[in-house]
């Protein structure tokens, strides 16, 4: 979905990657696919469960290891279980808060002393417009996105004299597997979904500095 367009995006324009996910086929299809379209992109695959904090603890060291550096960490990773709030347990919270709301605070934590140390570094969490607006059923979803919103005006205070930039994107509907597991064309018509490659767009304007109005805050991406 986003990710793989952001990756995409990212490679075009000359960027070394890290392509991080806890699916080894879903990874090198994409790796294959940018290899396709720039032959000489420089790519790192890590295959982690992100929902497991150990396996999340050594994304950003192994990302270090092969490139020395790191610049730019987008969030991307989620999970939207749909169920209303008489439906919602302690399993399916913790599912929700595990991918969504720890998982990038654990990113963002361990990137923070490298992107200190280089002087600078963007941080770009992928949130949802339900954080404002949340559908019927998004009770846990919304409520673990929106610490993300809280993460980046966080980011945006503690970062600001190391030069690390954080930004919060709230879309609403995407044209992705995600949004088709709970939701079929009868109840969201595609004409009401955005190509992931929209928010794609937005995420290498806040890497490359072309958002900087945004800067510590969320940008909403309403559905068309």
């Amino acid at each position: 979905g986003v990710g793989r367009c952001v990756a995409l995006r990212l490679a075009e324009r000359g960027h070394r990657l890290a392509l991080v996910g806890r699916t080894h086929g879903k990874l090198d299809a994409v790796a294959r696919e940018l290899r396709s379209l720039r032959p000489e992109v420089d790519l790192e695959v890590v295959v982690a469960d992100l929902s497991d904090p150990g396996e999340t603890a050594g994304v950003v060291p192994r990302v270090i290891a092969r490139f020395g550096r790191l610049d730019a960490l987008v969030n991307a990773a989620g999970i939207a279980p749909l169920a209303p709030i008489a439906k919602t347990d302690l399993a399916l919270l913790e599912r929700c808060f595990a991918t969504n709301t720890f998982a990038p605070a654990l990113l963002i934590a361990a990137a923070w002393p490298i992107m200190s140390r280089q002087r600078g570094g963007c941080i770009v969490n992928i949130s949802t417009i339900g954080t404002s607006d949340p559908f019927p059923g998004f009770f846990a979803y919304a409520a673990s996105k929106s610490a993300l919103d809280s993460f980046t005006r966080s980011i945006a205070n503690e970062g600001r004299r190391a030069k690390i930039r954080g930004f919060t994107i709230n879309p609403g509907a995407i044209e992705t597997p995600l949004l088709r597991a709970n939701f079929p064309e009868k109840v969201i018509p595609p004409e009401k979904a955005m190509p992931p490659d929209r928010v794609a767009e937005v995420v290498v304007d806040c890497i490359e500095g072309r958002r900087e109005a945004d800067l510590g805050g969320t940008i909403p991406l309403p559905s068309p």
